[in-house]
């Protein structure tokens, strides 16, 4: 499945087509985004809840739980966030990501972890804010810095592994003062800009774990090992480690999107989050055309403390476009 889309088989031979890069980057971002509003009618729901509702496994963006229909929570509301402070800056600039989150969060949004609200609300200063958090709670491995990853992996693949699992570390400390969400956190950059290669992120795992600090190498090597299965998890998915864990749980034992996203919210629990991570990686690989119509159709992205902006499919996949250096480069997928 390794880097394929949904096209078929290439004519004349027995190889999979691989879907074209800027249709995996804007699969990435738009599949992230989508599983976000699939999972998040179903949140804290127990495990097949999701299967319940829907037997046949083929969702609709159903809306719930405070929710409408296609709408997507703050999972890629702050990736909009960074992916937009990135392009407007040139690159990476911590304390811009920071001010532009706390705008967001003094806008009310619907949902916010309990963390990352915590810093964002504390009034410390961004380079300070969630070391002392960290320092007062010892717990900061929760995963909201890995929820909105996706179009700060986007934009950073091309600069190679080093650098995107640097950015992702220095992002996710924004807000997470415990390493193993970093680590996580830039795994999954690292994952992303393999699939975006059109290589199989399964298969680059091994390579991406080297990376990892060695405090943190062991805990993650067996949360990503091929046997781990969501069952497996000592802690609830809202942390980072089984979050990550079930999203490559299920990449590995599906065989197209759709599939993935199924797999990945049934497991209940913190389903918008996991099914978010899970788009961002899927997406990568299948591409954009693997993402059903009827889900983009109704996606919307409000942006709460930034007036009445809604951003909808293909404001996302000119995001992608941008964010991987390729804006203009394509003819863009209609959305109506």
């Amino acid at each position: 499945m390794s880097g394929t889309g949904p096209e078929g088989r290439t004519p004349g031979t027995n190889e999979p087509v691989k879907a074209a890069r800027r249709d995996r980057a804007a699969g990435a971002v738009v599949g992230s985004a989508a599983g976000d509003a699939l999972g998040a009618p179903f949140e804290f729901g127990a495990p097949g809840v999701f299967g319940a509702r829907f037997p046949d496994r083929v969702g609709t963006l159903c809306g719930g739980g405070g929710w409408d229909p296609g709408e997507a929570t703050d999972d890629t509301q702050m990736a909009v966030l960074v992916g937009e402070s990135l392009l407007e800056n040139g690159g990476l600039e911590l304390s811009d990501i920071f001010d532009r989150f706390r705008r967001w969060a003094a806008g009310e949004p619907k949902d916010i972890g309990l963390q990352t609200e915590d810093v964002l609300t504390s009034g410390d200063p961004w380079d300070m804010a969630a070391a002392l958090h960290f320092q007062i709670n010892a717990r900061a491995a929760g995963n909201g810095s890995l929820m909105r990853a996706t179009t700060s992996a986007v934009y950073f693949a091309r600069q190679g592994r080093a650098a995107t699992m640097d950015a992702a570390r220095r992002i996710a400390a924004l807000t997470h003062g415990d390493r193993a969400a970093w680590e996580g956190t830039a795994v999954f950059h690292e994952l992303v800009r393999v699939a975006l290669d059109g290589d199989d992120p399964l298969a680059a795992l091994p390579g991406a774990l080297t990376e990892v600090h060695a405090d943190h190498r062991d805990r993650w090597a067996a949360v990503l090992a091929p046997d781990w299965h969501p069952d497996d998890a000592t802690e609830f998915n809202g942390a980072v480690w089984p979050c990550l864990g079930t999203a490559l749980w299920a990449l590995r034992t599906t065989s197209d999107f759709e599939g993935a996203l199924a797999a990945a919210v049934d497991v209940g629990g913190d389903t918008d989050t996991v099914a978010a991570v899970t788009g961002g990686l899927a997406g990568a690989v299948y591409g954009l055309g693997a993402v059903p119509e009827r889900w983009t159709r109704t996606l919307h992205v409000p942006l709460p403390g930034y007036g009445d902006r809604v951003l909808r499919a293909a404001d996302l996949v000119s995001l992608a476009e941008r964010l991987d250096g390729n804006a203009g480069n394509h003819r863009q997928k209609t959305y109506t």
